[in-house]
C-alpha cells in the first residue's frame, strides 16, 4: 500500500561546501546520504550495521488549530540544508538515508496515519527513524508508527521522551493540534490495552495551567520542571529518569524546540524566554541513547520563518549530529 500525502526530497536539498570529493574522511553529509522512496516496491531492508532514515513532516497545521504562530512546515527543509555542512565523523559502515517528506493541506489526521505508515516502513527497513519536523503534532503520528511495528514483537512497553516546555496534554473533541498528542497517545494505549509511559523534560509552570498539572498526575505522567535542571545538577536529576527508562524496552525520544530559551532556539511557535541550556540536553540526550533503548527520534517545531541566521536549525542538526556520532561510537567503539 502507498503512502499518502508522500515526496521525495529534492537532492538539490542536500548541498554544500566539498573539501575533497574522493577522501571519505573530508565528507561531509551531503556527500553521503542516498535519497530512497518508501514507495519503491523493490526497495530492500537494510542490511549493514548501522542506518539512518530522515523523515521530514512538512506540516504547521497542529500549531495553526492551537492558535500558534505557522512556520514550521519549512523546518525539515531548514533542518536539512544545516545537516549538509556537518563533517562525516564516523566510519563508512554508518549510512545516511534521505526517506522523503510527508506534508499535510487540510487534513491532519490523514498526515499522521500517512507518517505512522512511514515511520513504520522505515523501521522494517532495519533503519533508525531520525524524524524533522513540523509541528510538534508529529509526535502523535510518529507514536503510532512505533507502536503499530511493536505490535508484532513480543516486548511493546514503548516509552515516551519529551524534551518540552509544555506537557501537550490538553482536551480534544475530533480533532488534535499541536498541543493535545501526548493526550491522544494515552486514549490511543487504552484503545490498544497498552501501557502509557510519558517522561517529559523541562516543564516551565508559566506555560501550563494548573488543570494539566492536574490531567498528568492522573495520567501518571513522571515529568522534571525546566527550573529544577537548570538550577540543579545533572546527576541529580537522572535517577528519575533511569527509574523510568528501566521500565521500558524502547523509547522514543522527541524535543519540542521550544524547550530551549530564544537565546539557543528563537525560530519556534511558542518562543520561551527561559529555558534549557542545549549543553544540558545533549547531556540528557546521550544518556537516553546509552541505555541502548532508543528506537527512534524527532525534533519538532523548528520555523525557519522566526529564525534568526538559521540558529534553531542549526541547533536541531547539532543535536541530529549528537545522536548519529553517540551511536556510532557505542557500535564500533
Amino acid at each position: 500500500m502507498n503512502i499518502k500525502n508522500y515526496s521525495l526530497e529534492s537532492k538539490e536539498t542536500w548541498s554544500g561546501r566539498i573539501d575533497d570529493e574522493n577522501d571519505f574522511d573530508s565528507f561531509r553529509w551531503h556527500q553521503w546520504v542516498e535519497l530512497i522512496d518508501l514507495n519503491d516496491e523493490n526497495l530492500k531492508p537494510f542490511n549493514g550495521e548501522i542506518g539512518f532514515g530522515f523523515l521530514g513532516f512538512q506540516s504547521d497545521l497542529g500549531i495553526k488549530l492551537n492558535k500558534g504562530r505557522a512556520g514550521a512546515a519549512n523546518g525539515p527543509e531548514a533542518i536539512r540544508r544545516e545537516l549538509s555542512n556537518l563533517p562525516c565523523q564516523f566510519n563508512k559502515n554508518v549510512k545516511l538515508f534521505d526517506c522523503g517528506n510527508i506534508s499535510t493541506v487540510d487534513n491532519l489526521e490523514e498526515s499522521q496515519d500517512a507518517l505512522a505508515m512511514a515511520v513504520e516502513r522505515i523501521l522494517s527497513f532495519n533503519l533508525m527513524p531520525i524524524l524533522l519536523g513540523g509541528g510538534h503534532e508529529i509526535a502523535f503520528g510518529h507514536y503510532k508508527g512505533i507502536s503499530q511495528l511493536l505490535e508484532k514483537s513480543s516486548k511493546k512497553n514503548l516509552g515516551i521522551i519529551n524534551f518540552d516546555a509544555h506537557f501537550d496534554l490538553r482536551p480534544y473533541k475530533e480533532h488534535g493540534t499541536s498541543g493535545t498528542m501526548f493526550r491522544q497517545i494515552a486514549d490511543y494505549t487504552k484503545e490498544k490495552n497498552l501501557n502509557y509511559s510519558y517522561f517529559c523534560l523541562g516543564i516551565q509552570k508559566h506555560s501550563n495551567t494548573k488543570k494539566l498539572f492536574e490531567v498528568a498526575e492522573e495520567l501518571g505522567v513522571e515529568y522534571i520542571l525546566a527550573k529544577d535542571i537548570v538550577n540543579g545538577d545533572y546527576e541529580s536529576t537522572i535517577p528519575k529518569l533511569d527509574m523510568f527508562i528501566e521500565k521500558q524496552d524502547y523509547i522514543y525520544a522527541t524535543i519540542c524546540s521550544d524547550v530551549f530559551s530564544t537565546a539557543f532556539a528563537p525560530g519556534v511557535s511558542a518562543p520561551q524566554p527561559l529555558g534549557l541550556d542545549p549543553e544540558m540536553a545533549i547531556l540528557f540526550l546521550k544518556h537516553i541513547i546509552k541505555s541502548k533503548k532508543l528506537i527512534s527520534f524527532d525534533i519538532a517545531e523548528v520555523s525557519p520563518r522566526f529564525d534568526s541566521d538559521n540558529t534553531t536549525a542549526n541547533l536541531a542538526a547539532i543535536l541530529i549530529f549528537t545522536l548519529v556520532i553517540t551511536f556510532s561510537e557505542m557500535k564500533f567503539n
